[in-house]
């Protein structure tokens, strides 16, 4: 069984530095598990890591789409999946950084997802609805038959519950479902999965700063140029958190502070959902970081687990 080392989390906790620096430790390269990482040219509303950052660790599924590109669960459980079984074989451990919910879960327990054809007749049907009872009527259509998901979907998202009522249509059963039926969490990988934790309040308060830091990294000026470049305003990069409410900055919707202050909260919101989407996944080691003393500490004892869980005699 293929070896493997998940590091997720909310956002803001801080999973990208302890990646790189358990990476390096390990001598092994990292897969990001990130749904937005994957765009090229989305650099500071990503919160992607620089290539000073990264500290010479290499990065799999970063920078490797161009924002028009749509991007699915399973076009990156299938490409990650090959990073893994590559990265094994040449005798290395590789670590799986953060990512989104549904993204990680797919992977570790090998969903095997539904290839029921897009129904444009019913894609059309659902749009059209969203258009004239809103974005929150067609997601109460989705919890009508495919409650699970729709918990997980955000009304606003239209793209993924248009899809998901599609998938639940066309197939008869729930897009989540579509996985084959096994052992519930059976994980496929020999994996250590550590989930990184802490008070609400304070990641809350990272969460404010790092937006703050976006606007003055210049996430106005990233937006302005991807739609300058011939990005759509509605390609499914520009929904992304941050980037959609720039966007109606720009459309002169709203000022900058409003933008700013509705980033930090769909951002909180984010992260309360993605602790909701962890808990419920049963073999998480979780590690609450700020119960460490310090950091070398806690990279002390994250390297003991996995150190005990590999049978890794000694630091490399």
């Amino acid at each position: 069984m293929e070896r493997l080392i998940a590091i997720i989390g909310p956002t803001a906790v801080g999973k990208t530095k302890i990646s790189i620096d358990l990476a390096k430790m390990l001598n092994t390269e990292i897969i990001s598990g990130d749904s937005m990482l994957v765009y090229k040219n989305m650099d500071v509303g990503t919160a992607k890591p620089t290539l000073a950052e990264r500290n010479g660790i290499i990065h799999h599924m970063v920078d490797i789409l161009d924002p028009s590109q749509e991007f699915s669960v399973a076009d990156f459980q299938e490409i990650a999946s090959k990073h893994i079984t590559d990265i094994n074989l040449r005798g290395k451990l590789p670590i799986l950084a953060g990512g989104t919910g549904l993204y990680v879960k797919s992977l570790l327990e090998g969903y095997k997802f539904n290839s029921t054809s897009a129904s444009t007749e019913l894609r059309g049907k659902y749009e059209a609805l969203a258009a004239e009872m809103g974005n929150a009527y067609v997601h109460s259509l989705l919890a009508e038959v495919d409650p699970d998901n729709a918990a997980r979907l955000h009304p606003n998202d239209l793209r993924r519950v248009i899809r998901a009522l599609e998938v639940y249509y066309c197939s008869g059963i729930a897009f989540q479902q579509s996985k084959e039926a096994t052992h519930d969490s059976e994980l496929i990988y020999d994996a250590l999965v550590i989930g990184l934790t802490m008070e609400r309040s304070q990641l809350y308060q990272r969460i404010n700063h790092r937006v703050d830091l976006m606007i003055s990294q210049g996430l106005v000026d990233e937006v302005a140029e991807l739609l300058k470049a011939g990005v759509s305003p509605i390609a499914q990069s520009m929904k992304g958190i941050g980037y959609k409410e720039i966007i109606s900055y720009l459309k002169g919707d709203v000022d900058l502070h409003t933008a700013t202050e509705k980033i930090k909260q769909a951002t909180r919101h984010f992260a309360k959902r993605q602790l909701t989407w962890y808990r419920k996944m049963k073999y998480i080691v979780w590690f609450d970081v700020g119960e460490f003393s310090c950091y070398d500490d806690m990279m002390e004892s994250f390297y003991k687990c996995i150190a005990g869980k590999f049978c890794i005699k000694s630091k490399q």
